[in-house]
């Protein structure tokens, strides 16, 4: 016995120093982002790179803790892209922007999907890697719009209706995927998916009708008792969520569409270090495993549809920003901070790891995301010096 305790203890020990020395780690990558101007979620992902299998260094024994870590990490982070939108702007977006929506998804999730069967994927993989290149990161977009003081800018709006659409899109998106990758037969294929559709629509409609009720019965205690009983409900939601075939984390993000008020105000504050920190750790851990061979191997399919989806996102935002009565620089300002892919995107290839082309998918995305992460908010960064062509004005004939 004695000797078993030891064991365990020298067990835990060394887990203690592999989970700590990775914190660290991400604490001097952050560090090095804010230097640089940059989110830090690139960082993150050459650092999982490089602590995966085929890396520099390995990690054993704390593997698993990180894994269920990374779960968690995912959660919080659609829980508290949830609570960015009220339900006054939840009505809002879905009035005025489902045009742009249809717009964003057709410009930006089609090249993804046919580079997906150019590749000679399934299209069960290529439809994955069209809803990777079809979404915004809302976590990069909200941080770009306030580190630039631009959330009163004229096209603002169209960005943040945008978002609003493709979050909510996702919360359909995500459970019709799941379905089809579990497969079976073609009735419980159906059967799956509708039950994932009205999973979603009754916590939709929950979120915008009860939600207010939810807030007034979390808002009473301290703080404490705000973060336990917020943390427990968004893992209890997305428990149950994924039980019936539905995305964890649309459970976590409609949890925080339906908290207003001061409940939302002090959760954002509460949630928002606990979130950064799991977070860090699920983008760590999805380039964890990612095999860097594989990824050298995506890195110029990956830099081709960044530049493609690039141009497509700066297409999408002229035209939101247009509807909004932006003027051209705005325009340009609005379709170039939609640039960057993020969250939704690693979710999504992480959705589709057991498929067949999925270590391909993993690593396209991987490579995807770091260059569009790093390239979206630089590209913001300078829009107003981008110089648009001008129409020569015809010079009267001479006499």
């Amino acid at each position: 016995m004695p000797a078993l305790i030891a064991s365990g203890s020298n067990e835990a020990a060394l887990a203690f120093v592999e989970i700590g020395a990775v914190v660290l780690g991400l604490a001097l990558l952050a560090r090095l982002a804010g230097r640089l101007g940059i989110t830090a979620v690139p960082l993150y992902l050459i650092a999982g790179l490089a602590l995966g299998e085929g890396g520099l260094v390995q990690l054993d024994v704390a593997e698993d803790f990180i894994s269920i870590v990374a779960e968690i990490g995912v959660l919080l982070l659609l829980f508290t892209l949830g609570l960015e939108y009220s339900d006054i702007e939840l009505r809002s977006g879905l009035r005025t922007g489902v045009l742009p929506g249809i717009v964003d998804m057709l410009l930006n999730g089609l090249p993804g999907v046919a580079a997906g069967l150019l590749l000679g994927w399934s299209p069960l993989a290529a439809v994955l890697l069209g809803g990777a290149t079809w979404v915004s990161s809302s976590g990069v977009v909200s941080k770009v719009l306030s580190d630039l003081h631009r959330l009163g800018f004229r096209e603002t709006p169209a960005i943040l209706n945008l978002l609003v659409i493709e979050d909510l899109a996702m919360a359909v998106y995500l459970p019709v995927v799941a379905a089809l990758i579990v497969g079976g037969t073609v009735l419980a294929t159906l059967t799956s998916v509708a039950i994932a559709l009205v999973v979603v629509t009754v916590i939709l409609l929950s979120a915008l009708f009860y939600g207010r009720k939810l807030s007034d019965l979390l808002i009473g205690g301290s703080d404490e008792a705000l973060l336990l009983a917020v943390f427990g409900v968004t893992l209890l939601v997305a428990g149950v969520a994924q039980q019936l075939e539905v995305s964890g984390a649309i459970g976590a993000f409609l949890v925080g569409l339906a908290l207003s008020g001061q409940a939302e105000e002090r959760a954002i504050q509460l949630i928002t270090p606990l979130r950064d920190l799991f977070a860090a750790i699920f983008f760590l851990f999805f380039s964890f495993q990612v095999d860097p061979a594989k990824l050298l191997d995506a890195l110029l399919p990956a830099f081709g549809l960044a530049i493609v989806t690039a141009f497509t996102k700066m297409l999408t935002g002229w035209f939101a920003a247009k509807r909004v009565g932006a003027a051209q620089k705005g325009r340009l300002r609005a379709g170039a901070t939609l640039i960057a892919r993020g969250e939704f995107s690693i979710v999504i290839a992480a959705l589709g790891a057991g498929l067949i082309d999925g270590p391909e998918l993993g690593a396209l995305v991987a490579g995807y995301v770091l260059v569009t992460a790093i390239m979206g908010p630089l590209v913001a960064k300078y829009a107003d010096n981008i110089k648009l062509p001008t129409r020569k004005k015809l010079q009267p004939a001479p006499a």
